[in-house]
């Protein structure tokens, strides 16, 4: 059995501000720890529940090297660094039974949610045949577009929200309460990676109850971007082409896979700035 665990740290308990979670600033590195030992939970309670898996994880925020890798599980593999292929969910392939969600944040629009974004703050909306999604609907579809299911989330409880709309039968681990995009109600860290390893545990043992997000092609996708050169730029991809007001581009896709490496490339070319 192979179990794939996804982490972010915008969902982690004790996590609220921007200085928390970027590399540089003063709090990041005691952001890090945090997000490890809850990655650890996880590790934990999907071993408790199947001490034979075969459990990696990616480490998935911003540059994809905040987890320390000399204190994470040594019983899981580390998946780190960029680009990769799969962005967010790096070793997901067709043999993963499973797809744990820890750390993660929901939508802009969502809220009141802590730190709320779509992959960075030049894509500011990714409509998937007129749905809206954040990180967490799009890396849920691009599992399910290979079978695999998502079985657990942890993060804030919008985050909590933003999944159950998607999988009902998932299971949710709200570490906080966000009172606005900068603050939050959270859990003690000990209590929440008590909660998490439980969670993780259930989740495995019960991933035949929960059904992939299968999401059938063609596609047509809306993204909005904030900045106008990055417009520019994207309509640049062929298929890619400007609609509506200044901000959206649009493009019809085959299937989920197609769409989520555009969205990616979107995201990449949002970062470059004019010359």
């Amino acid at each position: 059995m192979k179990v794939l665990i996804s982490v972010d740290v915008e969902g982690i308990s004790g996590i609220v501000h921007p200085t928390e979670t970027n590399p540089g600033h003063y709090d990041y590195e005691r952001g890090r720890v945090l997000a490890t030992a809850e990655a650890n939970s996880a590790i934990a309670g999907v071993l408790d529940a199947e001490p034979t898996a075969e459990v990696w994880v990616a480490d998935s925020h911003g540059p994809f090297r905040n987890l320390l890798p000399e204190e994470l599980d040594r019983r899981a593999c580390l998946v780190r660094g960029k680009p990769r292929p799969l962005g967010m969910l790096g070793g997901l392939d067709d043999r993963t039974d499973a797809l744990l969600l820890v750390g993660y944040h929901a939508r802009p629009g969502r809220g009141p949610a802590v730190l709320a974004h779509t992959m960075n703050d030049g894509i500011l909306d990714v409509r998937v045949a007129g749905r809206s999604m954040g990180e967490i609907g799009l890396n849920t579809a691009m599992a399910g577009h290979l079978g695999v299911p998502v079985v657990l989330l942890s993060g804030d409880d919008s985050a909590c929200a933003e999944l159950r709309d998607l999988v009902p039968s998932a299971a949710t681990v709200a570490v906080k309460q966000a009172l606005g995009h900068g603050a939050a109600v959270a859990l003690h860290p000990e209590e929440a990676r008590e909660r998490l390893r439980r969670a993780a545990t259930e989740a495995v043992t019960r991933r035949a109850d929960v059904s992939p997000l299968a999401l059938a092609g063609p596609l047509k996708i809306e993204v909005d971007l904030s900045a106008p050169f990055t417009v520019d730029l994207a309509t640049l991809v062929p298929g890619v082409s400007r609609v509506g007001g200044g901000r959206t581009v649009a493009f019809t896709v085959a299937d989920f896979a197609e769409a989520y490496r555009l969205v990616l490339l979107l995201a990449q070319l949002a970062t470059v700035k004019p010359g």
